[in-house]
């Protein structure tokens, strides 16, 4: 099996719990269908440098997976049909990174920062 990495975004206007919630019926999308989900992050609500669909923010989320293709092209198509999702990317890798994503790293070192003032 492959490995992929998924980011998406959804619609500003659902709550974390919302949000965190597509992580997890996507990574059953992967499980039902011969893959599973390595690790998951939910990045938060950022602003998007340009407006999609009307909206100025989304809910950031990151999938990391170890799935065959035909699974990563279900999930990818659902997300595509998805109302609350609005951008999807996935690209394939040779290895998963350990550890938190850079995102995740630079979000915890800024709060270190603002902890130390």
């Amino acid at each position: 099996m492959a490995l992929y990495e998924h980011t998406f975004i959804s619609r500003q206007d659902l709550s974390n719990a919302q949000a965190e919630g597509l992580i997890e019926h996507f990574g059953a999308v992967l499980a039902d269908n011969g893959g599973k989900v390595v690790d998951q992050e939910y990045w938060g609500l950022k602003t998007m440098a340009y407006k999609i669909n009307k909206n100025r923010k989304g809910h950031y989320a990151f999938l990391k997976s170890d799935a065959p293709a035909p699974a990563v092209a279900e999930m990818e198509r659902l997300m595509r049909l998805h109302d609350d999702v609005m951008r999807v990317m996935t690209i394939r890798v040779d290895e998963h990174e350990e550890g938190p994503s850079v995102v995740v790293q630079a979000k915890s070192a800024k709060e270190e920062k603002r902890r130390n003032r």
